[in-house]
């Protein structure tokens, strides 16, 4: 009788201590995952917009989740190599299996990604991955909330030809892939612009570049468009050598990422001042939000962020929007709900549209940038920008 009690005691108890570690357990998060460049030569713009990410992720979990339920970030280095991408999110769908993925920056690894979201129906929200075909081949399971990047020189190609006088232009760009084809297609705008090209200089990466400066001075084209690679510093450089220089032109146009980063401005100090820039976003940009963004991020994290991490931080909230609305968590429905989205976010209006080629792509202007007073203002178009534009560059167009 007593070895029976016993046994009843355990019993009762063991049932006890399973109810309660079942009660204590954490509630299961709905997974989500993201594809980033931790590591490698594209970690620094991968690490502001994993912070990004996480961001937001702190900030709706701390209201609530999605209907009560928390958010569960899967974060996938790529190294910033497709074969690499390509093993991570299949991790991330048959692994851990998350019900969306989001990231992708490199244009090569996303590619690969996306073939194995779309292979297995699970939906990929890309933040900033670029090439056209992403989204005029990707296939019904992809969306791109970024502007795809020959859409990029919307733009610039407006404000000059609409904001100035421009009628000569010198280009400097970088031996590098990226420079030669940025240089190609620029001259191929031009000529559609009636803008003549006056000189073309190529300098190698790290070279000083005083004899194409030199060259282009005795030029005095209106316009001085220089390329140079997105985390380099030889924006920063060659920035400062022509202000040394007192390169004679009107305006001074920066191709490439690296002349919007805050480090190029803390690197070229007073040479820095008016440099113009194609962007996708600024700080100051009239979307709501935005500069709240970028503030709460230097408190969060103690550096500023850049156009990269709003990206991520919008994608995040556009995910956790189409979370709410879908039916169930299944990638399916999630997808269901993320193709009918429209919403305001940090980084402009997001509703996935279909044009051209292209389908399930976010249509947003693209924005042109000028350093004033040490901040990279958005100064076009006029639809959302804070400040007038200074041109000409004061100090450098020299008088008659």
């Amino acid at each position: 009788m007593k070895k029976i009690a016993a046994q009843a005691f355990v019993i009762l108890a063991l049932l006890f201590l399973g109810t309660t570690l079942e009660a204590a357990a954490p509630a299961k998060g709905i997974r989500v995952g993201v594809l980033l460049p931790l590591t490698g030569k594209l970690a620094e713009l991968g690490e502001i917009e994993r912070k990004s990410f996480l961001m937001a992720v702190d900030e709706i979990n701390g209201t609530g989740g999605i209907d009560g339920e928390p958010i569960e970030l899967i974060v996938e280095d790529t190294v910033g190599k497709p074969e690499t991408g390509q093993a991570a999110i299949q991790k991330l769908i048959l692994q851990d299996e998350v019900c969306i993925v989001g990231g992708g920056l490199s244009s090569s690894v996303t590619w690969k990604a996306i073939q194995v979201a779309q292979k297995n129906k699970v939906p990929f929200l890309v933040n900033t991955a670029s090439a056209d075909k992403i989204t005029e081949k990707g296939g019904n399971y992809i969306f791109r909330l970024n502007a795809p990047v020959s859409e990029y020189p919307i733009a610039l190609d407006t404000f000059i030809t609409k904001a100035t006088r421009v009628k000569t232009v010198a280009i400097l760009y970088e031996n590098t892939l990226f420079g030669q084809s940025q240089s190609n297609a620029f001259i191929k705008r031009c000529r559609g612009l009636k803008i003549k090209v006056v000189a073309k200089e190529v300098y190698g990466p790290g070279n000083t570049v005083l004899e194409q400066l030199e060259n282009i001075n005795r030029q005095k084209p209106d316009l001085f468009y220089m390329i140079a690679s997105s985390m380099g510093t030889d924006a920063s450089l060659i920035t400062r050598q022509a202000q040394a220089l007192d390169l004679d032109t009107k305006i001074f146009v920066g191709g490439g990422t690296g002349f919007t980063l805050p480090k190029f401005q803390e690197n070229a100090g007073s040479a820095s001042d008016y440099v113009l820039a194609a962007t996708l976003w600024t700080p100051s940009v009239r979307y709501p939000g935005a500069s709240d963004y970028f503030n709460k991020f230097i408190a969060k994290y103690s550096e500023p962020t850049e156009y990269h991490g709003a990206q991520a931080y919008a994608a995040m909230y556009v995910i956790a929007d189409a979370l709410k609305r879908a039916q169930s968590r299944t990638p399916h429905d999630v997808r269901d709900a993320l193709a009918e989205t429209d919403i305001m976010t940090v980084f402009g209006p997001v509703k996935f549209i279909s044009y051209g080629k292209k389908k399930f792509q976010n249509k947003l202007p693209t924005l042109v940038g000028q350093w004033i007073n040490g901040k990279f203002e958005a100064v076009w178009p006029k639809s959302v920008s804070t400040v007038k534009y200074v041109y000409p560059i004061p100090g450098w167009e020299k008088p008659n």
